[in-house]
């Protein structure tokens, strides 16, 4: 009949995968809380029973919730799955797979990094306890030390303990977690700089200090800042030489110096 629409076309339905829906059973019943960290699940012989699957479906299973930082398989007579206690890492190689994809773009990595921090610099001036300024403040002097010695690349490895010590601070494990994720990967920018050139803040020492003096007065205005004044004197050391903010040379160092 003219005018009549042309027929919807349907894609075939395909089930699922066995070992797909294997880890949605195992994350069920951690949503509900019958399983916990550190809890070991049942033998693969008797979970395979269970399930009503074959054992080589059951361990493609437990390998992808171990990649997903779900478990712990551990080999030998007291081995098994174990159920971790939770990989934060997990979200710093999601960031940087996207990053390495094109999906984000260094700049908004970049001002991710400086409005993220911005806020974790006002939670930590309200939050941070005792142990959080003399973590730091331990820190800070390790800073120092690196930074008389020469060993610049190990004041690389200490400022980036400085933030995720600071994302503590904040009192927010969310916002830590993603402080952590924008964090890391600028900092192998970093890191390629310093390898490459060995060039590196000569003032990061005395930034520290004036950084955590206003941090211990709960300043939050100062300390928030002193911390972008920072972080622009970083990007402006980045981009003297554009080389050192190349992509591939960054993530190369996740394989190298850096891990």
């Amino acid at each position: 009949m003219a005018g009549s629409p042309a027929p919807v076309a349907f894609r075939p339905i395909h089930t699922r995968r066995a070992f797909e829906e294997i880890c949605d059973r195992i994350r069920e019943q951690l949503a509900r809380g019958a399983l916990k960290p550190g809890d070991k699940l049942p033998p693969e012989r008797d979970l395979a029973q269970q399930l009503g699957v074959s054992r080589n479906v059951l361990r493609e299973a437990l390998r992808s919730l171990e990649m997903a930082g779900v478990l712990r398989l551990q080999k030998g007579v007291k081995g098994g799955a174990f159920i971790q206690e939770g990989d934060t890492s997990r979200m710093n190689v999601v960031m940087r797979d996207m990053l390495s994809l094109g999906t984000i773009s260094i700049r908004e990595l970049s001002e991710a990094r400086v409005q993220v921090l911005d806020l974790v610099v006002r939670l930590a001036c309200a939050n941070a306890q005792q142990a959080d300024f003399d973590a730091l403040q331990a820190n800070v002097e390790r800073t120092e030390l690196f930074t008389r010695e020469g060993r610049l690349l190990e004041r690389v490895e200490c400022a980036r303990e400085f933030y995720k010590l600071l994302g503590l601070a904040c009192g927010n494990k969310v916002i830590a977690m993603i402080t952590d994720a924008v964090t890391e990967i600028h900092m192998r920018f970093v890191y390629a700089k310093v390898a490459s050139s060995g060039v590196a803040m000569t003032r990061l020492g005395e930034r520290r200090r004036q950084f955590l003096a206003a941090l211990r007065e709960r300043n939050a205005v100062a300390a928030a800042r002193l911390m972008r004044s920072h972080l622009g004197a970083v990007q402006k050391m980045l981009e003297q030489d554009p080389g050192a903010m190349s992509l591939q040379i960054a993530l190369a160092e996740i394989n190298s110096g850096m891990k």
